[in-house]
C-alpha cells in the first residue's frame, strides 16, 4: 500500500491540535445523526405510522443530503471547511428540533418531512466539509487517519444511542432528548471549529509547494471516481440500512420492547466503531482492497444472523454486522482524496453516489417491510454486498503498481 508523503509548511503541534478538532467534529456528527435515528422507532409509533409510510418519512432526510453533497464542495472553496460544517449544523439543528416539536405534539408527518430534509441538507454539507478538513489533516501528517475520524463518528453513535435508548425507555420527550444534543454539539464546537487547519483545502504539488487548483474535466466523467462511488454507495447502504431499520426490526421482527431494539442498535455501532479504531492496522497490514472483501463478506453474514437467529443471535448479528460495515465509508473517502489536486470534486462526486443509498434505502426497506416484514426487508443488504465485491479494486491508490489481492 503506497504511504502518504507528509505536506512540508506546517508546524506539527498544529496539526495534531487540528486532527484533534475534525475528531471531535466528527463524533458530534455522530452524536445528532445518532439523536434522531435512536427515536425512530418511538416516531413510528407516536405517529401511527406503517413501514412503508415510514420508509417514505425517512426519505426526506436522504433528499436533503443528497441535495447539499453536490454543492458542498464548492461551498467548502468559497468559505473554507470550518464555515461550512457550521453553517450544516445550524441548518441540522434546527430541523432536529422542528422533528421533535411535531412528533411530539403528534403532528403532520408531512411536518416531520420538512424539519428531516433541514437534517439531511445540514448534514450532508457538514458530512463533505469535515471529510475534506480530514483528508487535509492525512495528508499533513502523511499516514493514514481517516478511520479513526470516522470510529469518532461511531463512537459518538454509540453514546448517542445509549442516551436516546436511556430516553426511550423513560419515555422523555424527544424535544428535551434533542434540545440537550443541540446544546452539547454547539458548546464542542465552539471550541473545535477555531481550531482546523488554515486554507485546509489547499493543494500541494509533489514538491510541497502551495498551487492552486487547476481547471480539469468534470469528476462525474472519471472511471474510478465513479466506481469508488459504487463501493461507497454499497458501504453507505450496508451502514444505512441497519441505522434506519435495526432497531425497528428488532422490535417488530424478534418482538422485543422499544429500548431493547435500541440497544440492538448500539451494539452495532459499538461494533462498527471497534472495526474502525482497528482498521487503520489491518489496512497498513494488508491493503484496501482485500480488508474491504472480507469486510463486506462479514457484513453479510452479521445480516443473516439478525434476520433467521433468534434474539440473542441477533445481537451478535448487529454486532458482525457492524464490524463489516465500518471500513467500507471511510476508505472510500480516502480513495477519493488520493490526488490532492482533484480531492475536493471527486469526494463531493463519491459522497454524491454515496448518499444515493440514503435516498433509495428507506423507501425500499419500507416497501419490502410491508411486504415480508421489516426483519426479511434486511436481506437486500446482501444484493449490494456481491456489487462492491465486484467493484473493490477501484480503492486501490492509483500509485499500487502491484495487485491489493
Amino acid at each position: 500500500m503506497t504511504t502518504t508523503v507528509p505536506a512540508p509548511g506546517r508546524p506539527r503541534e498544529r496539526v495534531v491540535t487540528a486532527r484533534t478538532a475534525v475528531f471531535v467534529v466528527f463524533a458530534l456528527a455522530g452524536v445528532v445523526f445518532a439523536s434522531w435515528a435512536a427515536r425512530i422507532a418511538d416516531t413510528k409509533i407516536a405517529l401511527g405510522l406503517s413501514a412503508g409510510e415510514l420508509g417514505v418519512t425517512l426519505l426526506a432526510a436522504s433528499a436533503g443530503s443528497v441535495t447539499g453533497l453536490p454543492l458542498a464542495g464548492r461551498v467548502v472553496d468559497r468559505v473554507g471547511a470550518a464555515r461550512a460544517v457550521l453553517g450544516g449544523m445550524a441548518l441540522a439543528l434546527t430541523g432536529l428540533l422542528a422533528t421533535a416539536v411535531v412528533v411530539d405534539a403528534q403532528g403532520s408527518r408531512y411536518l416531520v418531512m420538512v424539519g428531516l430534509y433541514l437534517v439531511g441538507l445540514g448534514i450532508g454539507v457538514w458530512d463533505v466539509a469535515m471529510n475534506l478538513e480530514g483528508a487535509a489533516v492525512e495528508r499533513e501528517l502523511g499516514r493514514s487517519v481517516m478511520p479513526h475520524f470516522h470510529a469518532a463518528f461511531s463512537g459518538g453513535t454509540v453514546l448517542s444511542a445509549l442516551a436516546g435508548a436511556a430516553a426511550s425507555a423513560l419515555g422523555i420527550p424527544l424535544t428535551a432528548h434533542f434540545l440537550a444534543s443541540a446544546v452539547l454539539t454547539l458548546v464542542l464546537a465552539a471550541w473545535a471549529l477555531p481550531r482546523f487547519l488554515p486554507r485546509a483545502l489547499v493543494e500541494r504539488d509533489d514538491d510541497g509547494q502551495v498551487s492552486a487548483p487547476q481547471a480539469a474535466p468534470s469528476a462525474w466523467l472519471e472511471p474510478r471516481t465513479l466506481l469508488i462511488g459504487v463501493v461507497v454507495l454499497a458501504a453507505a447502504f450496508t451502514e444505512g440500512t441497519a441505522n434506519d431499520w435495526l432497531a425497528v426490526a428488532f422490535v417488530e421482527g424478534h418482538e422485543l420492547p422499544a429500548w431493547a431494539g435500541v440497544l440492538g442498535f448500539a451494539t452495532f455501532l459499538t461494533a462498527m466503531t471497534a472495526g474502525r479504531l482497528v482498521g487503520t492496522a489491518l489496512l497498513d497490514r494488508h491493503g484496501r482492497v482485500p480488508v474491504l472483501r472480507v469486510s463486506f463478506a462479514l457484513a453479510v453474514l452479521g445480516a443473516l444472523g439478525v434476520v433467521f437467529g433468534p434474539a440473542w443471535l441477533a445481537f451478535v448479528g448487529a454486532a458482525v454486522w457492524g464490524v463489516g460495515a465500518a471500513l467500507g465509508f471511510p476508505v472510500g473517502m480516502s480513495a477519493s482524496a488520493d490526488e490532492p489536486e482533484r480531492a475536493t470534486a471527486r469526494m463531493s462526486v463519491v459522497a454524491t453516489i454515496g448518499y444515493v443509498a440514503f435516498l433509495a434505502g428507506p423507501p425500499l426497506l419500507g416497501f419490502l417491510g410491508d411486504h415480508a416484514g421489516v426483519l426479511h426487508a434486511l436481506l437486500v443488504v446482501g444484493a449490494l454486498a456481491l456489487l462492491a465485491l465486484a467493484v473493490v479494486p477501484a480503492v486501490r491508490h492509483p500509485q499500487d503498481s502491484a495487485p491489493s489481492a
